[in-house]
């Protein structure tokens, strides 16, 4: 037997601008994330004298070690067995499916049995890119193109598997139905006074852009109009040197995408006594949110752990 052993890593994402107008090709401002997910894979190459078949065994771990789904999928067509976890592995097969298709020496058919294991940083339900991290990995795995397996997969911008690729911030835009990627900086100077909030409420990217969709269409509204100011509010953001001036954007980019989209802002919902500001970061109504505060950081996390929101990360603790 020959065993060996290759790895790859992928960063998780948040989008601070332009949620939803980033597909009508407005300018978006987004966060790789420390925490991400991995990808191993062992190969053992067995003598075909010996008989036997060749497949690949994947183990999906969680933040915690535990594993999450299991299946065996073999060579030919990816057809799953012994499966944890039926719509997973559906998902799963049309990947690899799909990055075949892209690369036909992708995963050949011989006698390899392969153990795959993907290891998440964080928990599956916080949003940061589950699936677009999976993207991304398999597409390094597979030496093809991470945004035509993402197209061909799960759609969307394709943000956030930027964000999976990327050493820091980014600039991401997408011009003529292809992404253009600028790597930025920004760690403001008011950095310390910025923090995430996760509201405990996992959000359907994919729905949630289907209700954008329907929204646009049905108010007959000018995309185009909404994308040019989101785009310069996104400009803004990266140059905001106050705290007082980035609460300000925060404010109009959230009332610009509640009025367009309908539905209220999360300070609304939730924080309405907050003395800071509330940013919503992609889906709206789950997930993570980001939010101001010019108080000490103890008194601000009491606030939000006093209403039940205990996932407290400051910006240098998630942000890349």
């Amino acid at each position: 037997m020959n065993p060996s052993l290759k790895s790859f890593h992928a960063h998780g994402k948040l989008l601070l601008t332009a949620e939803y107008f980033v597909l009508d090709g407005a300018l978006a401002l987004a966060l790789p994330v420390r925490l991400g997910q991995s990808l191993d894979l062992r190969f053992t190459i067995y003598d075909l004298r010996l008989g036997g078949k060749g497949t690949l065994h994947w183990r999906s771990l969680d933040e915690k070690g535990e594993c999450w789904f299991e299946a065996n999928f073999d060579l030919e067509n990816f057809d799953a067995s012994k499966v944890t976890g039926q719509a997973i592995a559906e998902r799963l097969q049309k990947i690899l499916q799909e990055a075949r298709r892209l690369n036909p020496d992708f995963a050949p058919i011989t006698n390899h049995q392969s153990l795959i294991t993907s290891h998440l940083q964080f928990p599956r339900l916080w949003g940061l890119g589950t699936s677009s991290t999976l993207i991304y990995l398999v597409s390094q795995w597979a030496e093809v193109d991470s945004f035509e397996l993402s197209a061909r997969t799960f759609g969307g911008s394709g943000y956030d598997v930027a964000c999976a690729g990327a050493d820091g911030p980014i600039l991401y835009r997408l011009e003529n139905g292809r992404p253009h990627v600028e790597a930025c900086d920004f760690h403001p100077p008011f950095h310390n006074s910025l923090y995430f909030i996760y509201l405990g409420q996992k959000q359907d990217s994919r729905e949630g852009i289907k209700n954008y969709r329907l929204r646009i269409a049905d108010c007959g509204l000018e995309v185009a109009d909404v994308v040019s100011r989101i785009s310069d509010l996104t400009q803004q953001f990266l140059a905001a040197q106050t705290l007082p001036e980035f609460d300000d954007l925060i404010r109009q980019h959230e009332t610009l995408v509640s009025e367009t989209i309908g539905l209220p802002r999360a300070k609304s919902l939730f924080f309405n006594d907050f003395w800071g500001e509330v940013k919503s970061l992609g889906a709206w109504g789950g997930d993570f949110v980001l939010v101001t505060s010019d108080r000490p950081a103890e008194e601000t996390r009491r606030y939000f752990n006093e209403k039940g929101f205990e996932v407290f990360l400051s910006f240098d603790e998630l942000v890349l």
